[in-house]
């Protein structure tokens, strides 16, 4: 086991308490401002100490709080890039490189001129933080991360300050250094297809605890609670009220929804995602596996390379039901649509 952590701690108004399990995987933390992701970072990295628990990384006991084990993050050998990057403002590029690095002058100086070329940071080597862009920060944190030959490498945003393009180009730079890493790498990101993207596995926070945890197809496909569901850009949820073993009626929509089998001798709620929802343009023969309905267009917005459409399900439905389209279909407010949905793409979810 690469990673185990095990950890509480109380704050005046946040209770944490962690417990999770990692090998040589990537594993991206998910879950709403607040909820806990990056005190859980620096509990494991030892600048914040939890009240009670265990952290060991890669079989060495960096905390321990029965057996009063607390190594200080020098001594814990891991690769932090905070949000800010927290560059030393005083140090040029290569010396905040070179800070971490603990060998001989001529080996020090080999290494961190190959990690500079490698990362296309040559132009700057000799520039402070204040004088490089926001990408050029986001590099040189990453240089000082792998120069510094880490058991674990923890990513808190890592790309929050960069735009778009950039981003772009330094998620692709990040994975494939990343896929030569032998440990744990945990990602915390609000994009959810970002770490989508990047993670192999995904880990649920929800109110200062790891609820759901399973690879990022599973999670997707099945995130089991409300705040799973919704983080991972869920945007259909109901309240749903069990009929049978193959029927819910989803209250705010006002339908009735059939499934596959229900998976749960409980539901508290219903979802699906809007990629989910097929507006049917023409008409279609019946086909086994489908939800069919009338709609409403309550109100369609254009985006660059899809539409959004919001239907009204019922009169007295409390909510409407977004779907994504392709721009190609033609649809305005107040036209009355078909539907059809995949049984088994309902998503059957607890509070």
């Amino acid at each position: 086991m690469s990673l185990y952590v095990d950890i509480k701690k109380s704050f005046s108004d946040f209770e944490l308490s962690v417990k999770l399990e990692a090998e040589d995987e990537i594993v991206a933390l998910l879950g709403a401002s607040g909820c806990g992701k990056s005190i859980t970072l620096k509990c494991i990295a030892g600048i914040v100490k939890p009240d009670f628990g265990k952290i060991v990384i890669n079989d060495d006991v960096v905390f321990d709080s029965e057996k009063r084990i607390n190594k200080p993050p020098q001594q814990r050998k891991v690769g932090f890039s905070f949000q800010n990057y927290a560059l030393f403002p005083i140090m040029t590029v290569w010396h905040n490189i070179a800070s971490v690095i603990n060998m001989p002058k001529k080996d020090k100086e080999i290494l961190v001129a190959e990690t500079i070329r490698a990362l296309h940071l040559e132009e700057t080597r000799n520039l402070y933080p204040s004088q490089l862009s926001g990408g050029q920060q986001q590099r040189v944190a990453l240089a000082r991360i792998i120069v510094s030959k880490p058991k674990i490498v923890m990513l808190d945003e890592p790309f929050s300050a960069l735009d778009t393009h950039l981003r772009a180009s330094m998620e692709r730079e990040l994975m494939s250094h990343l896929e030569g890493f032998q440990g744990t790498t945990l990602l915390v990101s609000h994009d959810r297809d970002e770490a989508y993207r990047i993670s192999d596995k995904m880990a649920i926070m929800d109110q200062g605890s790891v609820g759901i945890v399973g690879s990022k197809e599973e999670i997707f496909a099945d995130p089991k609670t409300v705040a799973a569901a919704s983080i991972t850009g869920c945007k259909n949820i109901s309240k749903a009220e069990k009929l049978g073993d193959e029927r819910i009626r989803a209250l705010d929509w006002g339908i009735e929804v059939h499934l596959e089998k229900l998976h749960t001798l409980k539901v508290d709620f219903v979802g699906i995602r809007a990629n989910h929802i097929e507006i049917l343009a023409e008409k279609k023969d019946f086909e086994e596996g489908y939800n069919y309905y009338q709609a409403i267009v309550v109100k369609v917005v254009e985006e660059p390379f899809k539409r959004i459409v919001y239907l009204r399900m019922a009169p007295d439905a409390e909510k409407t039901l977004t779907a994504e389209v392709d721009k190609t279909l033609q649809i305005s407010a107040g036209q009355e649509v078909k539907i059809r949905i995949l049984k088994r793409r309902m998503i059957c979810l607890l509070q």
